[in-house]
């Protein structure tokens, strides 16, 4: 029905494509429902969008008006998936979705959890969700303006509500496909092989919970968890979530770099900070840049479209940036049902019964469809087996009452010093590096997140239900990990296992599996060499495509390869190491590494554990090689040679046929491209009216502090990496740097569609003008809204 429907108004979006634009809001003055006083907006000649308010409410109207303006489509497709009505607009193809949606909606007082939240939060809330249902109420008004998806698939944008904020939780699986993976090999005897694809990090002996029957785990636990138990027809992006492997790589493919830089070895003489988030790379863009000023607030930096506020960025008192940090947040817990009331689950010494509540979803072309949602205390019931006497209830903090994540960045924006930001981190759920430098020369870094309390387990496994190993609590975020003005003077963060040595990690485990250290180690090679950083010195660590995996392979290239794999090991040997679009021997890299991994693998894991152990860690992997690890055999030495011969000769072959008959003609970034297309660009309309982006060669991969990352079932395609990237000169703002990618609208129709591609492409960092001076000097359009 959708691709029908599309393609025959494919001609129409191509005609719409060539009328003026009409989606982007020019300069003048417009009134505005919604507002509660006039809200001047400049634009600058980069196209970054300067609010300046009267009240917390109007500057943040500002931005969801602006994020509306330029994202529309994409924010409202997000927020009918996290509200579950998918299937009103497109069908009965989504009622799996819109029913798993609204499985992790939270069922408490949300009045309650709104008066949790620090002071002025609320209203920087509303003037947001306001600012976005005003722009809506404009397009309703003229649906010429419209984003072209909505005419293309006949659906209309929905209205937004500041309770869905509270309401709306999403569907995260968490770790939990890696819980039931460890059950089903421990059921195997083959539990220690799990630790080639997750090495546990810090050390840490497997410890079953006492009661679970590993025996009795399986795939169909997970339930509504799987993706491919709730599919989304239309979007190609979300097909790599079918695979656990992919699943697995992309959980820690998307981190990101930050690191701070004291003043003390500054060569402004001021901290710098730098941090470049690496998301999905190829889609929506998850980034927006806005400024915002009002009594009480200067703050700019980029956000993530349809959650308020900015998330990495700079007020006029300190800058901040965000890494992940890995925090186990989830566990899935089996219940036993009573055999003959499968409503009733044993919970602490008695039967109790899930709380039930009945939904009914809107189907487009149908009749409304009845739900019913199961929790156990709270929980989901994310699968049940009534036959055997089963249920499988998914604990997540995002879940609890106070897991106000959508309000937190309000909240740091809001802050002034270091007590109102813990009191922001208090209902910062996401397990996070944050990142901080102020205009009085203080630096540090703080873990945050929601962090459960395991009284009996260490969320490793799927865990009884029975009430013993509940949840007791969330750890205080005062007693998580910081560094407070570090005696080195600087620090960084890359996703990489950072726990300080003393961290009583036993009895507070916050997680056992971290990004390998790849980055964060050349990172810390590069700083260590800068006693004096500059702004350009950060500029071009976060452009740096030194390889250290490469170079660990290339110290173990056979000292003596066979003919066949001679020309390989001389390619390699002779190299810098560097990935760069313009290098052959990075290409050549690309296509033996996985055929090392792949051997190793092969030779390590038992053909019975290989559907669950469907990838090698890298990091632990080139370390077995390198310590000559007695699996390889009884003369490892010789194994290693044969092994990584082998690779280098499959390596040739398959860049031979990549790159071309000729090696001196082979580029990396003639593979590795970097290609935006509209994430349901399968429909012929959208096809038609989305243009993809493309053309762009590119070098590094995930390992290199320039996350270029790819799959290499999927071709070599960057798909994640650093689309926004931040500089911050603090306390001197104006010097700030940015990038971002492709650009601030998501209309093809704008001038700022794709105005940053190139740049990006190029590292050409933009300035981040902040003082009214600077914005004023290179203003471009000046737009007044006006309460309507």
């Amino acid at each position: 029905m959708i691709q029908r429907r599309a393609f025959l108004l494919g001609s129409v979006a191509a005609v719409m494509l060539s009328e003026p634009l009409a989606a982007r809001v020019g300069g003048g003055a417009r009134r505005t429902i919604g507002a509660r006083g006039p809200i001047e907006i400049i634009e600058d000649s980069l196209g970054i969008p300067h609010v300046r308010a009267g009240s917390l409410h109007d500057a943040f109207f500002g931005q969801g008006y602006l994020v509306a303006r330029d994202r529309l489509f994409q924010i409202d497709i997000e927020h009918r998936r996290d509200l579950g009505r998918m299937a009103e607009a497109f069908g009965p193809a989504f009622v799996a979705a819109d029913t798993a949606a609204r499985l992790f909606h939270f069922r408490g007082d949300a009045a309650a959890e709104l008066a949790k939240l620090p002071p002025g939060v609320l209203e920087c809330a509303q003037g947001y969700v306001a600012g976005v249902n005003a722009r809506i109420a404009e397009l309703e008004a003229d649906p010429a303006q419209l984003p072209l998806e909505y005419a293309i698939l006949g659906i209309k944008p929905l209205r937004w509500d500041v309770n869905d904020m509270v309401r709306a939780r999403g569907v995260e699986m968490g770790d939990a496909d890696d819980e039931v993976r460890r059950a089903r090999l421990a059921a195997m005897g083959l539990l220690e092989t799990d630790r080639l694809m997750s090495p546990l990090r810090p050390a840490w002996t497997f410890k079953v919970p006492e009661g679970l029957d590993v025996a009795a785990v399986s795939a169909a636990d997970l339930g509504v968890l799987a993706p491919s138990a709730r599919p989304i027809p239309y979007d190609t992006l979300n097909l790599a979530a079918l695979d656990p492997a992919e699943r697995h790589g992309n959980r820690f493919a998307l981190g990101s770099n930050a690191w701070t830089i004291a003043a003390s070895r500054s060569a402004t003489g001021r901290p710098i900070l730098a941090n470049d988030p690496h998301l999905g790379i190829g889609g929506f863009s998850p980034r927006h840049i806005v400024h915002l000023t009002a009594p009480g607030l200067d703050v700019i930096g980029a956000g993530a479209p349809g959650l308020p506020g900015i998330m990495q960025g700079h007020t006029d008192r300190f800058a901040f940036g965000r890494t992940n940090s890995h925090i186990d947040q989830t566990d899935l817990f089996i219940l036993r049902t009573a055999p003959d009331d499968p409503e009733r689950y044993w919970h602490k010494g008695q039967w109790r019964r899930f709380e039930r509540f009945d939904d009914e979803i809107a189907v487009k072309g149908e009749a409304p469809r009845r739900v019913t949602q199961r929790y156990a205390d709270g929980r989901p019931i994310v699968s049940a087996d009534p036959a055997r006497q089963r249920a499988v209830a998914f604990a997540s903090v995002d879940l609890l009452p106070g897991a106000l994540m959508r309000f937190a960045i309000i909240a740091i924006n809001l802050a002034k010093d270091r007590p109102t930001l813990h009191r922001a981190f208090k209902i910062h759920v996401s397990p996070t590096n944050f990142h901080y430098a102020d205009i009085d020369g203080n630096t540090g870094w703080q873990m945050i997140g929601f962090v459960p309390k395991r009284p009996k387990h260490d969320g490793l496994f799927p865990a009884p239900g029975d009430g013993d190993f509940d949840w007791t609590g969330i750890i205080p975020v005062t007693e998580l990990p910081n560094n407070h003005n570090p005696a080195k003077g600087w620090f960084a963060t890359a996703n990489q296992l950072n726990l300080p040595e003393d961290f009583p990690y036993a009895s507070k485990i916050t997680a056992f599996e971290w990004s390998d250290p790849f980055r964060y180690n050349r990172i810390v090679e590069v700083l260590e060499r800068q006693p004096s950083h500059r702004i350009e010195d950060s500029i071009a660590l976060q452009h740096d495509v030194q390889s250290l995996p490469a170079r660990a392979l290339v110290a173990m290239l056979p000292a003596k390869p066979s003919p066949a794999a001679a020309p390989a090991a001389a390619m390699l040997r002779g190299w810098d190491h560097n990935l760069g679009a313009d290098s052959g021997a990075a290409l050549l890299y690309e296509m033996v590494l996985p055929e090392v991994l792949d051997r190793v693998r092969d030779l390590l894991v038992p053909q019975a554990a290989r559907e669950l152990v469907a990838t090698l860690n890298l990091h632990d992997t080139l370390a077995l090689l390198k310590a000559l690890d007695p699996r390889l055999g009884a003369q490892p030495l010789a194994a290693r040679d044969a092994l990584i011969g082998a690779a280098l000769v499959a390596g040739w072959q398959k860049a031979l046929e990549r790159g071309g008959a000729d090696p001196a003609q082979w580029r990396w970034g003639d593979l590795h491209r970097v290609v935006i297309a509209h994430p349901q660009s399968v429909i012929p309309g959208i096809a038609a009216a989305f243009p993809r982006i493309e053309g762009g060669r590119s070098g590094g991969d995930g390992a290199t502090p320039m996350a270029r990352g790819f799959n290499t079932k999927r071709g070599y395609q960057v798909s994640h990496g650093a689309s926004y990237l931040q500089v911050v000169d603090v306390g001197g703002w104006d010097n700030s740097r940015f990038l971002l990618l492709p650009g601030q609208s998501g209309d093809p129709r704008s001038p700022q569609y794709k105005d940053f591609y190139d740049r990006w492409i190029a590292g050409q960092m933009q300035p981040l003008w902040f003082s009214r001076k600077a914005v004023d000097a290179n203003a471009a359009e000046r737009l007044l809204l006006t309460p309507g």
